[in-house]
């Protein structure tokens, strides 16, 4: 059996995104700052987005009938199953090949694709989990409620599950020895659904909510999507900014954000020149080297965050209590710098090997088989351009940093008393532009 190569970046090789030039790099950082203090100092002077989320126009009664429809929502659960059991395929039974699509489908498909559909469609993951599809027909074959388990889930857990899973696959995507390899792929499959169906077993199908990585990575980025729920359940067209700040503060959504937006720095910083030699050169096995270097810039995220927002909280002088929770208040404006991140970063990969992955998609065991009809696809490349690239990846950036920004000063005139609103808001400006110089010098270096 031969050996899949060894990946690159994200999981797949064979990625090459075209760096930006330091003119547009210095541009970019320019416009952020001048947008930014625009925004804050002569549009953004009353908070106006809605906190809950709560509002909307209702999406037209036909739409809203089939979306709720029950036959509607198994026809998605089936169609995560049957994706889920053709991926099986060539997970289980297919050659330990370059040609082998799991490693495409799983890294680029699923996770990179999922970026894109939740923004269009919200949260989807939890539609077609096929792991809470799993649990839903055992729990109704053995005549029990899916939403109750052996004992309660604690509230206190929150999202700390997620954030411990999503680690977890960012570091297999980002570090793991030999990740594109078929045993690889399945060993750390294995412990992801154990983990999920065992939680879901002792706790119920909304151990789900708190612990699959997928789950919380689309739940976070469909907050931003034109679709959502109103209060009383009522499927509408919103504000993405009204969706956006409704990710409510709970135990665990900082440290989600917090990977999500670190893993994504981190994969910047894996490909730059310096930190490959040294990662040849340090004398330590390349996953002990790539696994300090994902903690570290995941802490130094991290703790930029908290200095910022303590400092955010002491000159705007929220008491004690408001305090501690100013951090997970303002945790929603990562979330558009982070998505920020993940177009920039995986634009290319998404559109050349995503048509890749397609291709091998119909045939998974590696026969010789096109069960699909789409064997001899040949990837197109007119999305991907020199200038293209680096425009969108310029654009993304500065937009998510530009929506941050609002969203951080906008939950800031919520928190703070009036006359220390602006004031408070400081370092978290600093944080916005402090998070946008290196990320653009992270993807100019990569």
């Amino acid at each position: 059996m031969t050996a899949a190569p060894t990946v690159l970046a994200h999981g797949v090789g064979g990625r090459q995104d075209l760096p930006i030039t330091l003119p547009q790099l210095v541009v970019a950082a320019a416009l952020t700052l001048v947008v930014t203090f625009v925004a804050l100092g002569l549009l953004w002077r009353e908070p106006r987005l809605d906190r809950d989320a709560t509002g909307g126009r209702p999406v037209p009664r036909q739409l809203a009938r089939l979306v709720d429809a029950p036959a509607f929502r198994w026809a998605l659960r089936g169609l995560g199953l049957l994706a889920a059991a053709w991926f099986c395929l060539g997970l289980l039974g297919g050659p330990d090949t370059a040609d082998n699509p799991t490693a495409g489908a799983l890294y680029v498909l699923l996770w990179v694709g999922l970026a894109p559909l939740s923004l269009l469609l919200g949260p989807i993951w939890r539609v077609v989990n096929p792991l809470r599809t799993v649990h839903l027909l055992a729990a109704l074959a053995a005549r029990r409620d899916p939403n109750r388990g052996l004992r309660e889930l604690p509230d206190s857990v929150g999202w700390w599950p997620a954030a411990a899973t999503l680690f977890g696959f960012v570091w297999l995507e980002l570090v793991a020895p030999d990740r594109a390899t078929l045993p690889v792929i399945t060993a750390w499959l294995a412990g992801y659904a154990v983990v999920l169906l065992a939680g879901a077993v002792l706790f119920g199908a909304g151990w789900f909510d708190h612990a699959d990585p997928f789950e919380a990575y689309s739940t976070v980025i469909g907050q931003l999507a034109p679709l959502g729920r109103a209060a009383d359940g009522v499927l509408v067209w919103r504000n993405p900014l009204d969706g956006i700040a409704g990710l409510r503060p709970r135990p665990g959504l900082v440290a989600v954000v917090i990977v999500l937006l670190g893993s994504t720095m981190y994969d910047s910083l894996s490909n730059a020149p310096g930190w490959l030699r040294f990662s040849q050169e340090n004398g330590l096995h390349p996953a002990v080297t790539g696994s300090a270097g994902l903690s570290l810039v995941i802490a130094a995220v991290a703790v930029a965050y908290l200095a910022a927002t303590g400092a955010a909280a002491r000159i705007g002088r929220a008491d004690t209590a408001e305090a501690r929770g100013v951090p997970g208040e303002i945790a929603h404006s990562i979330v558009p710098i982070a998505v920020g991140y993940v177009v920039a970063h995986y634009y290319s990969l998404l559109i050349l090997e995503g048509q890749r992955t397609v291709a091998l998609l119909s045939d998974p065991l590696g026969t010789g088989a096109n069960w699909l009809g789409t064997a001899d696809w040949e990837p197109q490349t007119a999305l991907i351009t020199p200038s293209g690239v680096a425009t969108l990846q310029i654009t993304v950036i500065i937009l998510g940093h530009l929506l941050g920004t609002l969203l951080a000063h906008d939950r800031a005139l919520y928190l703070f008393p009036r006359a220390r609103a602006v004031a408070g808001q400081l370092p978290l400006l600093a944080l916005m532009v402090a998070y946008t110089v290196a990320g653009l010098l992270l993807l100019y270096a990569g």
